[in-house]
């Protein structure tokens, strides 16, 4: 079945941001209560420590508000029924293309992550069979393998940097199980995973500094850096559709994945799928296990050598995952306009969903700042 590609998204930031401002002046006079006015102060700690804020605003304004940020204002739904409302019940309404997440769209590509509709459950369709049994047993071992390996420099006593160690562990394994690729055995991969760490760091620049255009900005740098990438990944698609050679590697099986009926992902689409799932697998793996480690030193009675057990340590990371959801915000674009606990939201505006803020409602999880493994023994989970 033949899909249209995904619609494009305005072209630079000037652009994106005429559209948005477009888009604001339809829904004058419609929006949720909330803070409106221009602040400087009031974007920069959202941008430094979003979390204060949005419990503040919560508290104030109820689970629905307007928070305008540098130009822009974004509606917050905060709650288990809004994450429910946004992605279940009606997330045909709301798209995450139109949303802020389209800033990720000259790195990813057309990945999971930045399309929406008929083209989305296309991808999905014909990438879910690779993740079957066997394939998710073959990941295991290189993760078995490859934490083995770090932790072989470890012992009592020594200092290192968490973070640091485990998004390199993260990332050798997301370049093996994904690409088949080994930063051991050949430079070339091991500068491919320096490469997309450096490409990645744009994202992490203020954001002022990612609306600079021209030499030596840092959207040149980035882009730069990404067509080194894209230079690898091309001609590691063409070689192995030339030669035939397969592994148990993720792109291995996308190769020759194919729709109902019988059609395949293109070049380019798996460029973008396997660019997109390097990016979601290694950081939100890296942020889980650096958190969980954090918060086991500070409560190490949590999963003492008496206690310690597997469930016991599921436990452990659905608390770190509750406490710092690496994924934490879900930016979205209202389709339609639509009626949520008593409010009214414009279509066409760009409309947010937080875990983070989430989880740390106190009617929701009592005590909520505290880590409590024991929220998710089995009964308390039931």
């Amino acid at each position: 079945m033949a899909v249209a590609p995904p619609p494009a998204v305005p072209a630079g930031v000037l652009n994106r941001i005429r559209s948005d401002l477009r888009s604001s002046r339809r829904a004058r006079g419609k929006w949720p209560a909330g803070e409106l006015s221009f602040s400087p102060r009031r974007t920069r700690d959202f941008e430094r420590n979003p979390l204060p804020l949005l419990l503040r605003m919560h508290e104030e304004y109820g689970p629905v508000f307007t928070l305008r940020l540098l130009y822009l204002p974004i509606v917050f739904a905060l709650g288990p029924e809004a994450n429910h409302y946004m992605t279940v019940s009606h997330a045909s309404n709301f798209r995450w293309r139109d949303g802020s997440m389209g800033d990720l769209i000259p790195l990813l590509g057309d990945g999971l992550l930045t399309t929406d509709g008929d083209y989305h459950k296309r991808a999905r369709r014909i990438m879910l069979p690779a993740f079957h049994r066997e394939q998710l047993e073959a990941s295991k071992a290189i993760i078995d393998e490859e934490s083995a390996r770090a932790l072989d420099g470890w012992s009592p006593g020594t200092r290192l940097d968490l973070y640091a160690s485990t998004r390199q562990l993260a990332l050798r394994i997301a370049m093996r199980a994904l690409f088949g690729f080994s930063p051991d055995a050949r430079a070339r991969d091991a500068e491919l995973a320096d490469v997309f760490e450096h490409t990645l760091g744009y994202w992490g620049k203020d954001y002022v500094l990612q609306m600079l255009r021209g030499p030596g900005s840092p959207w040149q740098a980035m882009n730069k850096r990404k067509a080194e990438l894209d230079r690898v990944i091309f001609a590691e698609i063409a070689r192995r559709r030339t030669s035939g050679e397969r592994g148990l590697d993720i792109l291995s099986l996308l190769l020759d994945a194919e729709d109902e009926d019988g059609s395949k992902l293109s070049d380019q689409e798996l460029r973008d799928q396997v660019m997109t799932l390097l990016f979601a697998g290694h950081d939100t793996a890296t942020s889980t296990v650096t958190f969980l480690f954090y918060e086991l030193a500070r409560n190490p009675h949590e999963i003492e050598p008496a206690a310690a057990s597997d469930e016991r340590l599921e436990m452990a990371i659905d608390e770190t995952l509750r406490l710092y959801p690496p994924a934490w915000i879900g930016p979205r674009r209202s389709v339609e306009a639509f009626e949520f606990d008593g409010h009214h939201v414009p279509g066409g505006v760009h409309v947010n969903y937080c875990s983070w803020a989430s989880h740390r409602l106190p009617h929701v999880f009592p005590d909520p700042s505290r880590f409590r493994p024991d929220r998710f023994t089995p009964e308390a989970r039931a």
